[in-house]
């Protein structure tokens, strides 16, 4: 066999290798009754929760607490079946998240707490294309 061949060989191996490994670590959509549900039955999947933060009947804001330090915050989310679910995420508040419109949480459970990973926001409408 050529070298070159072989050479193929092992590099398509390698990108298979790298293909199924990322599969077994993708995360899904789900709510926090199914997240809640997952965590029971033992899984440690990094999973996504999509919602609003929870706001007042005037449309404000509110739950949402940062550590005295500024350098962690929880808050109340909202998931789309409406069910309510404090989140706790180690880093500081992300810029505009008080003014965004859709939250995607990525973390799990831990003790009967959402602890996020990451959070993805939805800017507000200031960028959507506006009528001439």
């Amino acid at each position: 066999m050529k070298k070159s061949s072989i050479i193929g060989i092992v590099v398509i191996a390698i990108a298979i290798a790298i293909i199924i490994s990322t599969q077994s670590n993708a995360s899904s959509y789900v709510s926090f009754g199914e997240a809640k549900e997952m965590a029971n039955n033992g899984s440690n999947k990094k999973i996504h929760v999509v919602g609003e933060l929870k706001k007042n009947e005037m449309g404000q804001v509110v739950d949402v607490y940062p550590s005295d330090n500024k350098l962690t915050v929880s808050f109340v989310m909202v998931d789309d079946n409406n069910v309510e679910q404090t989140v706790f995420y180690n880093e500081p508040m992300p810029s505009d998240f008080l003014r965004s419109e859709k939250v995607v949480v990525i973390g799990g459970y831990q003790n009967d707490r959402f602890v996020a990973d990451k959070i993805l926001l939805k800017c507000p409408s200031k960028y959507e294309e506006t009528a001439l």
